[in-house]
């Protein structure tokens, strides 16, 4: 198999002379739809065989001229057929004014939401290729061909460095939302410890990096055929406002394995938080929602408590979202413990203890979210139970050793001690439990305030640092005095 690594530095190096991209969002919207028909062809291979093995028929999911062997990539005794290849303007004609819009009927003629036909409708009719030059997408295409993914190996070093990229374009800091270290997500996931036949949702979902972890997560727990359709098709579900997000997010999740992902391009923040019922509820819910933005009226009107502020809305949303008895870990940034205790921020602060159980409070370090825009923001986890109220508080303050930065990530055995301590909640060093009755409850100020760290020396006031002054003059003008002697 083509090592993948290089065949994508291959595809930026084309893609940068193509007048239609510029960037490296482009290029991974582009790259990403071709990769994608690539891996449907892959998974047409497997099934094809699967079916032949449990003598079954299986109809294909493409008409015979929309296959990849047929207009990407025809072949002829094994080898690829050039003189049957689709070059030039006539593969870019065939590729804008054929292939996708019959991708994209598939939403139409597909009852079920839930089917890989749909998605593959849902994918096509928001995606367009921007690829001008015909004799690009020609060696792009030719590229990809290479690749193989038909293995679970090679699917997982296909996710892996697709992972990367989607890192490399997003969380640049811009409207407060960053890329999620893959550490941090993992560690989230393991603390929470989800369940099979468990619904897992993130409203704010980006790339999908919460719901793909959880996924492999729970891949290997799979003892039945109904526990793995119940996984694929029926466990994971996300929202992304932005298009290119919820494109790049839903063919991510495919790519990992999750071939019906429940993934809806939508403001999430536009749902009446009033009118959520039972049916609309999450057992599980993993998210880092964007920090720093701010929302319309229109938007706040949806919430009980009001607030420009995009996180406090979101703390809102998955409040409501969660299943009684479901368990949610939110990152968010630790200005929520102490802002405003009469305002929007305290309100919603006073609601989350009162009808969630917030058992667990981790501090991350500076650096975690440190990016090339910004010198990064401090961020915790908030760890809760959704249908009782809230009487202690364990805290764990993350210690790496070290300074953080983008050189410098976090991996996840930075997190073992807090893993192997949150089960028990022990107290150490880092750790420590604060029970609610103990806080003021006018400010209901639930910031980090480690125990056992040494109390800074209280700083001296002014008039007695004035005192001090005078005196060592004093001493001076003494010593002075006596060297002339």
């Amino acid at each position: 198999m083509a090592d993948i690594r290089t065949e994508f530095k291959r595809i930026d190096n084309i893609l940068l002379e193509d007048a239609g991209t510029n960037g490296a969002s482009d290029y991974m919207a582009q790259m990403s739809w071709i990769l994608f028909l690539k891996y449907l062809d892959d998974l047409e291979d497997t099934r094809k065989a699967e079916s032949i093995f449990n003598d079954k028929s299986y109809d294909p999911l493409f008409r015979d001229e929309f296959q990849w062997d047929n207009w990407a990539a025809p072949k002829k005794d094994g080898k690829p057929d050039i003189s049957a290849q689709l070059v030039g303007d006539d593969l870019i004609d065939f590729v804008n004014q054929q292939l996708f819009p019959y991708l994209k009927s598939f939403k139409n003629t597909e009852n079920d939401p839930k089917s890989l036909v749909y998605k593959i409708g849902e994918i096509f009719g928001e995606v367009k290729n921007d690829i001008q030059s015909g004799r690009n997408l020609r060696e792009i295409i030719d590229i990809i061909d290479n690749l193989q993914f038909q293995t679970q190996d090679e699917l997982d070093q296909l996710s892996a460095l697709y992972e990367d990229r989607l890192k490399l374009m997003g969380g640049a800091g811009r409207s407060g939302e960053y890329y999620t270290p893959r550490p941090l997500i993992q560690a989230m996931i393991q603390a929470v410890d989800p369940q099979l036949k468990k619904t897992i949702y993130d409203g704010a979902a980006g790339s999908g990096g919460f719901l793909t972890e959880s996924y492999a997560y729970l891949r290997d727990k799979i003892k039945t055929g109904d526990q793995l359709k119940f996984l694929k098709e029926s466990t994971f579900y996300g929202k992304n406002k932005k298009p290119q997000p919820y494109l790049l997010g839903t063919m991510n999740m495919i790519l990992h394995g999750i071939e019906s992902p429940n993934m809806i391009h939508a403001n999430t923040l536009s749902e009446d938080t009033r009118s959520i019922q039972e049916k609309d509820r999450y057992d599980y819910i993993l998210a880092n929602p964007p920090f720093g933005g701010n929302e319309h009226s229109e938007v706040q009107s949806n919430f009980k408590i009001k607030t420009r502020e995009t996180a406090n809305l979101f703390m809102q949303h998955f409040m409501k979202k969660l299943r009684t008895g479901g368990e949610a870990a939110i990152v968010i940034k630790n200005t929520f413990l102490t802002n405003e205790p009469t305002g929007a921020t305290g309100n919603i602060r006073r609601e989350l203890v009162e009808s969630h159980n917030l058992h667990t409070i981790l501090d991350l370090p500076g650096g975690v979210f440190k990016t090339n825009t910004t010198t990064g923001v401090k961020t915790i986890v908030l760890f809760f139970r959704k249908g009782e109220p809230t009487q202690d508080i364990w805290y764990y303050q993350l210690n790496p050793g070290r300074s953080l930065g983008k050189t410098n990530p976090l991996n996840i055995h930075d997190f073992d001690d807090f893993l192997a301590k949150y089960k028990t909640r022990e107290t150490s060093e880092n750790s420590w439990t604060v029970k609610l009755k103990d806080i003021d409850k006018t400010t209901l100020d639930l910031g980090v305030k480690n125990p056992h760290e040494p109390e800074a020396e209280k700083l001296k006031s002014p008039e007695e640092i004035l005192k001090d002054i005078k005196r060592i003059d004093e001493e001076v003008a003494k010593i002075l005095e006596s060297i002339k002697l």
